[in-house]
């Protein structure tokens, strides 16, 4: 991992786009070379991150996802910007697409038609035991040529078989939970885990 001096990461955020903070600082930015900074502050001890850098733990799932053919952002690089305090970060392209979130919002007919496809796109995950907590319709994007792909998948593992019926039944709750955290309760919930069940059935 590169070390990333004070006066170059000033540089970037000052002449980025800053599309993503919070009471720590910018979490997500948007470079002037059209590539991602994504930094990866830690409420863990520094020893901890420094052991485990969250940059290399997010590059490592990104490769996963591509290794199974699942469209996901392609890191470029691995950073250490502070690594006394186990801040890490890495740049990566940016995957093109919509997150289902906003699509709902903006095109709820469109999201309704791709339930389907959503729900039989959460059961090839699971299929190839991926277990990925954060599964939700910010963190799933609608791509331009049609299908599915991820992002921000720093909690995101890989099992060595598919998951079981009782870790797709707790991932499908993750995804209720956030659709009330986020307080979107017309979102077809029950239509998805149906479709989603429809098709596990079919593949067995």
């Amino acid at each position: 991992m590169r070390i990333v001096s004070g006066p170059e990461l000033q540089d970037w955020l000052e002449q980025g786009t800053v599309l993503e903070k919070d009471s720590r600082g910018p979490k997500v930015v948007l470079l002037q070379n059209s590539l991602i900074l994504k930094i990866f502050h830690t409420r863990r001890h520094p020893w901890f991150a420094r052991a485990i850098p969250p940059a290399q733990r997010f590059a490592k799932n990104a490769r996963i996802l591509h290794d199974l053919f699942i469209p996901a952002p392609k890191v470029v690089e691995t950073l250490w910007l502070d690594r006394a305090k186990g801040l890490s970060a890495c740049i990566y392209e940016p995957l093109p697409g919509i997150s289902l979130e906003t699509l709902f919002k903006d095109k709820p007919n469109q999201m309704e038609n791709l339930i389907p496809a959503f729900a039989s796109f959460v059961l090839k995950l699971h299929r190839q035991g991926i277990y990925f907590r954060s599964l939700h319709l910010g963190n799933v994007l609608f791509l331009p040529e049609g299908g599915f792909g991820l992002i921000d998948f720093l909690d995101l593992h890989k099992k060595r078989r598919r998951l079981s019926s009782w870790q797709a039944k707790r991932n499908l709750e993750h995804l209720q939970r956030y659709l009330q955290r986020r307080k979107i309760p017309d979102f077809p919930i029950d239509r998805l885990i149906q479709n989603y069940n429809t098709a596990a059935q079919a593949c067995e």
